[in-house]
């Protein structure tokens, strides 16, 4: 079992908002301070494209095939996943933190996996594959307790 100890700094993401709490007391009662929060603003793929998809000549007469087009939405996801990293790197760097419990759904733990570097790595103690990002704190700071007593 991993122990929420106090200092520890839980990062709750889904691939648009991040939000950066520390653990004021213990594994006992947890008590969450929100120290920081990002977001970014990502319309939707149809609001950031520009053209329609592209089409090209088949080798039969007058045949086309359409292009995919690259999606803009999902692409900015990855990108937001990257800054994370970049911002959890800084802090590590400057050594605002020790311990790390990460947040996410699967699929952006990944991407943050991917993206972070060994000095962030190294001061992971935990991952919970959940998109808890729209839950009060409150909620936040029972759910990751239970999740850690579990594993």
């Amino acid at each position: 079992m991993t122990e929420l100890k106090h200092g520890t700094w839980v990062v709750v993401t889904d691939s648009e908002k991040a939000l950066f709490l520390r653990n004021l007391t213990d594994h006992q009662d947890p008590n969450f301070e929100v120290m920081d929060t990002e977001e970014q603003d990502n319309p939707s793929d149809i609001e950031q494209s520009a053209n329609r998809p592209g089409r090209m000549q088949d080798t039969g007469v007058q045949q086309m095939s359409a292009l995919d087009d690259t999606d803009w939405h999902e692409l900015q996801k990855e990108r937001f996943a990257a800054d994370l990293s970049d911002i959890l790197y800084d802090a590590a760097h400057k050594g605002e933190y020790d311990r790390l419990i990460l947040v996410a759904a699967p699929k952006v733990l990944g991407h943050l996996r991917d993206d972070m570097h060994k000095e962030v790595t190294s001061k992971v103690v935990s991952e919970i594959p959940k998109n808890l990002a729209g839950h009060p704190v409150d909620e936040i700071e029972k759910l990751v307790k239970k999740e850690l007593e579990a594993s």
